[in-house]
């Protein structure tokens, strides 16, 4: 059983599931606001929020994140949102995480980034991500409910002159929106800028329930927009390693090699057979899959007075409990959280 075999031996051992993965790879959400309402992810009209002690302080995420470094061998965080911008203490959170022996990264829709984006990267923030869907102002506001595109531009900048790199841009095709001219424009200013842009599907977490497995924009058929407009496109030689993006390497007619981008083809080609993730909602509860509909409740033990070791183990039986794929195919059933609740 999972709970006899997770007790073993609870001291240092990492999170290994059923089927012989392990998850290195931490996902911690900050929060569940966000400051845009992108269609992809959340209604118009937001969602309703968890109350504020609901969620983890920064020295419960300290301890956490603390716990799955020492005890569970996890080597890269990545810290999400909602719009992790929004925790008034992100900077000391980032500062408080960095003296950790992990690759520390954050993922944010850079509105507001301008101003914090040097206190971040002098904090020990090592690299970021950063969503960017268009350059298209219009078509910027349709996807996102907002007009906030300068501030997003102006937020890269910032965190290119804080050198938080390697900067990369992360882009959801939504059909007939930006699934066309803008995704190759969007190419060619990463490309100019040396930002590694990733294509992300769009995922059936949507709090609108919109998601369409007919109609989404597949990982083929991004691969098909950009060769039918002339690009190059040559697998990446290094090995993926676990990354969810498939890298490939951009040349130009001439055949030099001018860049590279990713695709994360979480639906049409999915990567669970060697996902190394694990995840921490904003409330402080395991996730085991991003798409699943069950979580492992960490805060309330903390709060009770759990051990670290006590902590660690909860956390290991949950993740072996993970399933071997997401299953997601025309029958499956969403979870009741989007994307915003659970952290990207």
């Amino acid at each position: 059983m999972a709970g006899s075999v997770a007790l073993e031996n609870p001291v240092a051992r990492p999170l290994v599931d059923r089927h012989g993965r392990v998850a290195d790879d931490l996902r911690i959400s900050l929060t569940e606001r966000c400051n845009l309402r992108c269609t992809y992810c959340m209604p118009a009209e937001g969602l309703p929020l968890a109350p504020d002690d609901a969620l983890m302080t920064r020295q419960e995420i300290v301890r956490l994140a603390t716990i799955a470094v020492n005890d569970l061998n996890v080597r890269s965080i990545r810290l999400t949102g909602g719009e992790p911008l929004l925790r008034r203490d992100l900077v000391e959170i980032v500062g408080e995480l960095a003296p950790l022996d992990v690759d520390l990264s954050l993922t944010t829709n850079a509105v507001g980034l301008a101003s914090r984006a040097q206190a971040l990267a002098d904090a020990g923030l090592q690299r970021i991500n950063i969503s960017l869907d268009t350059l298209d102002p219009t078509h910027a506001q349709l996807l996102s409910r907002r007009s906030l595109l300068p501030r997003v531009l102006e937020g890269i900048d910032a965190a290119e002159a804080a050198n938080l790199t390697p900067i990369k841009i992360n882009a959801v095709l939504m059909p007939g929106v930006n699934d066309g001219d803008d995704a190759v424009e969007l190419l060619e200013w990463c490309l100019d800028r040396d930002f590694e842009l990733r294509f992300i599907e769009q995922m059936p977490l949507d709090a609108d329930r919109t998601w369409d497995h007919a109609t989404f924009v597949t990982a083929a058929k991004v691969r098909e927009l950009l060769e039918d407009r002339g690009v190059v496109l040559r697998p990446h030689p290094a090995p993926r390693d676990g990354a969810p993006a498939e890298r490939f390497d951009v040349f130009a007619a001439d055949g030099t090699r001018r860049g590279t981008i990713g695709i994360i083809a979480s639906i049409s080609e999915p990567f669970c057979a060697d996902c190394r993730r694990t995840r921490l909602t904003a409330e402080g509860t395991v996730r085991h899959c991003l798409f699943a509909r069950t979580e492992t409740d960490l805060l309330g033990p903390l709060r009770d007075g759990a051990t670290d070791a006590q902590l660690a183990e909860l956390w290991r039986v949950a993740m072996w409990g993970k399933p071997a794929a997401h299953g997601i195919d025309a029958r499956f059933v969403a979870p009741e959280r989007s994307m915003s609740q659970i952290g990207g």
